[in-house]
């Protein structure tokens, strides 16, 4: 590898197929990649990804900057073959084992009596307790029993556990007594991964607390070994630059920072496609989108509001959603920044149906990959990518530039077999399919802006996976938004959104104190030594000391409320105040007249690591073939008949090139339908779909 030339490379490991976006620095053009994902060897689909991209050069460039998502937290917690979730031991104080069965008491299910919650991840024999406890404002009530430690030691060393969470009483407000028993369980077993609560999550709530210590603690012994099998088959490849993993909230972080904290990776795969959007946005200097994603099995939208995703503090891995909302009480609590996403099953493969009272349903369960969609060939399940191709908004042949053969002839029969129950023609039974999922689907994106007290008509719909811009224009009528972007190589946009994710580094410091009596000073001493180290830390992953910039936020609540807003800091700014105005924004109402608790304080450093690529430019080529011609026609089903419609083939269209819906327009890994009402421009790389005259 030579030549001075570099590339930048993320990769997106999905559990259907592994995508890979390039840079080059010379040119500032992408290359993309898309492989059969390997569920049982991750890793491999990872090196024949970079390999892949290699082949294409007759000189391969050298490989600057590796980022790397990957959904294998997720996978092991739902229990997939291969990633079976190791025995763990926890440590706790006398009389609380059982905080992470007891739980909430919350039911994911209120109607059902037999319902279910999700089994412990640790067993009741595993669970061990120590004499000790703190009050808390963190003072020892009781002193830690040093007999009761050597005990635990010794009960540990009589299982075969892989890991072990500690999670003390009260230990967000003072963490000496699990340093102590963490110091013994190194002395005595140095190879044993330990995790701290009072380091992963310093914030009250005990079961939430515990839970992620975990929850932290299975996953450790997994992600350690996928990263050093990943790391060495790098480096017998010849890849000697340093690895970075997506977390959750969007940031990156270097590998072996990622075994210290591998909850933070749990939603690694989702969060870099909202990053991405929030990249281009800042391209295109508009600070307001949303992040629409819809792929092969679900669909998830979140918001970009002043050009940052919007974050949670809290998620439950491995649990179940209900029309893009999360059930509490089906999965594992997860206390750390997650980018807010909401997810509902609605994708190319969800599968339509009849219910027993004769209607028309679609989801939730999907065909997959295997056996796919019945266009695929190996189903006769009608599922929204059949209903597409019915439609003729999918080519009826092929699909991928012609790599991909269509049945177009199995999926109509298909659909014709649920509208023959339905007493319908097969045509409006495929539009009820369509509606039916846009109707899913609209409702996420919904979630993510009025229930957050967002007006979508201010923002503009980044869509992207491989359905997303073939539903785009029916969404964006539904919510009233006049303007939407699809980016280059849609299908593998979030691979792409590796390419610019900075690093994040993350503090947080439990507050529990009403807005009286918050002390600022103490505070501002507290973030000041959070950022220094937090600087330190961010450089000696690679990050440029000129690019790092901090974000400070609190978490508060009125007195006697359950859960926390999020209110950003500013200089000179009543707290108490912006809370008043950022409930009223939520729920519709505030409270003057409440006591405001501030509960955490959090402060977030990014950083960006170094680049050669000098130019940010589109990785829209020079085409000589590129023209105002369209490829060819298809009959497309538009408000009850067929309508020939000009399909284009993007790679072919002109720079500035401007369309006039209804028309197709197809590209390796996607179909954007431009729907009556709406213009299309070529811009550089994007194709820029704006209503006519903007909807109410």
């Amino acid at each position: 590898m030579g030549s001075g030339r570099t590339v930048r490379v993320g990769i997106d490991v999905g559990g259907t197929f592994t995508d890979l976006a390039a840079r080059e620095s010379w040119s500032g053009i992408v290359h993309a990649t898309k492989l059969p994902s390997t569920p049982r060897e991750p890793q491999r689909a990872v090196v024949d990804a970079l390999a892949a991209l290699l082949a294409r050069y007759d000189e391969p460039p050298a490989i600057e900057f590796l980022a790397h998502a990957t959904t294998i937290a997720t996978n092991a917690l739902l229990g997939q073959l291969g990633l079976e979730l190791p025995r763990i031991a926890l440590v706790t104080t006398h009389g609380f084992r059982d905080v992470i069965e007891i739980g909430r008491q919350n039911r994911s299910e209120i109607y059902d009596l037999l319902v279910e919650r999700p089994r412990p991840l640790v067993a009741r024999e595993d669970r061990l307790t120590v004499r000790e406890r703190m009050d808390y404002r963190g003072n020892v009530l009781h002193p830690l029993d040093d007999a009761s430690v050597a005990e635990i030691c010794d009960a540990i060393g009589r299982r075969d556990v892989a890991a072990v969470a500690i999670s003390l009483l009260h230990a967000y407000a003072n963490d000496a007594h699990e340093r102590r028993i963490a110091d013994a369980l190194a002395r005595r077993f140095p190879d044993l991964p330990v995790t701290r609560s009072s380091a992963i999550d310093p914030e009250y709530r005990e079961y939430e607390r515990t839970s992620t210590a975990v929850v932290n603690a299975a996953l450790a012994p997994i992600v350690e070994r996928y990263l050093e099998r990943l790391i060495g088959e790098l480096r017998r490849r010849g890849v000697s630059t340093a690895l970075y993993v997506m977390r959750s909230d969007g940031g990156l972080a270097a590998a072996n920072e990622i075994l210290t904290a591998p909850a933070s990776i749990v939603e690694s795969g989702p969060a870099s496609g909202a990053i991405a959007a929030a990249a281009l946005g800042r391209r295109i200097g508009a600070e307001r989108l949303l992040s629409f994603d819809m792929g092969g099995t679900t669909a998830k939208a979140g918001a970009i509001v002043d050009g940052i995703a919007q974050i949670v503090s809290e998620f439950e891995a491995a649990g179940r959603t209900h029309s893009g909302r999360a059930l509490k009480g089906s999965g594992y609590p997860v206390r750390f920044p997650f980018v807010d996403l909401a997810e509902v099953s609605a994708g190319g493969g969800t599968i339509a149906w009849i219910d027993d009272a004769g209607s028309l349903r679609v989801g939730p369960l999907s065909a997959g990959a295997d056996p796919g969609p019945a266009c695929y060939g190996r189903s006769y399940r009608a599922t929204v990518t059949d209903a597409n191709v019915v439609l003729g908004r999918l080519n009826r042949r092929r699909l991928l530039g012609g790599a991909f053969s269509i049945d177009a002839a199995r999926a109509r029969d298909a659909v014709a077999a649920l509208a023959q129950r339905l007493n319908a023609s097969v045509e409006a039974t495929a539009a009820g399919i369509v509606t039916l999922v846009d109707d899913a689907m609209a409702k996420v994106l919904r979630i993510v802006t009025i229930e957050r007290g967002l007006d979508p008509r201010e923002f503009t719909l980044v869509a992207f996976g491989g359905g997303g811009p073939l539903h785009a224009c029916a969404l964006a009528d539904d919510l009233g938004i006049a303007r939407i972007v699809v980016p280059a190589h849609p299908g593998l946009f979030s691979a792409r959104g590796l390419l610019d994710a900075p690093l994040h580094v993350t503090a947080t410091r439990a507050v529990m104190q009403t807005a009286d009596e918050f002390e600022s000073a103490g505070l501002t001493e507290w973030f000041a030594q959070r950022e220094a180290a937090a600087r330190d830390g961010l450089v000696a992953q690679g990050a440029q000391a000129s690019t790092i910039v901090f974000r400070r936020e609190y978490e508060a609540r009125y007195r006697g409320q359950s859960f926390e807003l999020t209110i950003p800091h500013a200089a000179g700014a009543g707290l108490e105040r912006r809370f008043h105005e950022a409930h009223r924004a939520r729920y519709g109402y505030c409270a003057d007249g409440e006591i405001v608790e501030i509960v955490n304080a959090r402060s977030t450093g990014t950083g960006r690591v170094a680049s050669s690529v000098t130019s940010r430019a589109p990785d829209a080529r020079t085409n000589a073939a590129a023209s105002n011609s369209p490829g060819g026609t298809r009959n497309v089903w538009i408000d009850g008949a067929f309508v020939q419609l000009s399909v284009w083939q993007r790679d072919a269209l002109a720079p500035d090139c401007r369309l006039e819906g209804p028309a197709i327009v197809e590209a390796y890994d996607s179909t954007t339908y431009l729907a009556p009402g709406w213009s299309l421009l070529v811009d550089g790389d994007l194709l820029v779909l704006a209503a006519r005259q903007r909807r109410a």
